[in-house]
């Protein structure tokens, strides 16, 4: 699904054609540790399911480079056991669908130097193609950074959507303007949680504190994987009372 000029979404993947970049946000690897030691015990499946979801995508498109945009682990002050297992298999994992793999550094991201050191992975605070930027989102760029494109992760986005008494959360994309540069909100590569309800949460990102009803939204559909345009926030939130 082309989400502007240049751009496309496959399933939560982003590709931008030109560079020939794939990119993924906030897998939040190790995050069925960090559940365990809240009590809740869950299957370590996330990142077995993500690859099975993904790496066919990304033998389709065939990226010269891989961003992973922040937040490629979950825990914020140590590094659990499954979260260096995880993120080193990853790593390994999307090495062969690429020539090179970039980290760019989210919140979560803790102690994650030591992690990409053992692979020889770039960490950068934010990432650069032409006049296209690639950031977190948790906080926002420079006053002199003037980027045509911004692309976030963060904030997780999603809808939800009602018919009578049932509901369900879907993930989506947004797509709307801060500032003068077109603004891309990517949803969370977590497979086991969908996300924040855009029409009613309380969004983390500085980049959508700001009215939403212009952005357009386009959900992920969970079954067939693709990614479907619902027209814009306004118009959704009709369909989500």
């Amino acid at each position: 699904m082309k989400l502007v000029e240049g751009i496309e979404a496959f399933d939560v993947v982003l590709h931008i054609k030109k560079h020939r970049v794939v990119v993924l946000a906030d897998l939040h690897l190790g995050y069925e540790e960090a559940l365990k030691y809240q009590g809740v015990l869950v299957p370590r499946f996330l990142l077995k399911d993500l690859m099975k979801r993904i790496i066919p995508i990304l033998e389709r498109l065939k990226p010269e480079k891989i961003v992973i945009n922040g937040d490629f682990k979950h825990e914020f002050g140590k590094v659990l056991q499954q979260e260096w297992r995880d993120t080193i298999r990853c790593i390994d994992m999307l090495s062969k669908q690429c020539k090179e793999i970039i980290i760019v550094k989210g919140n979560h991201d803790v102690f994650l130097g030591t992690i990409a050191s053992r692979r020889n992975v770039r960490v950068e605070k934010e990432m650069w193609f032409d006049g296209i930027l690639i950031a977190h989102g948790d906080v926002l760029p420079g006053r002199k950074s003037k980027p045509r494109i911004i692309i976030i992760g963060h904030e997780h986005p999603a809808v939800v959507l009602r018919k009578g008494v049932r509901s369900e959360k879907y993930k989506c994309f947004l797509v709307g303007t801060w500032k003068s540069s077109t603004l891309i909100a990517q949803p969370s590569c977590n497979l086991a949680t969908e996300g924040t309800d855009v029409l009613r949460g309380d969004l983390l990102s500085p980049f959508l504190q700001q009215d939403l009803q212009s952005f357009a939204v386009f959900i992920v559909d969970e079954e067939k994987k693709d990614v479907l345009s619902f027209g814009l926030v306004k118009h959704v939130e009709k369909l989500a009372t």
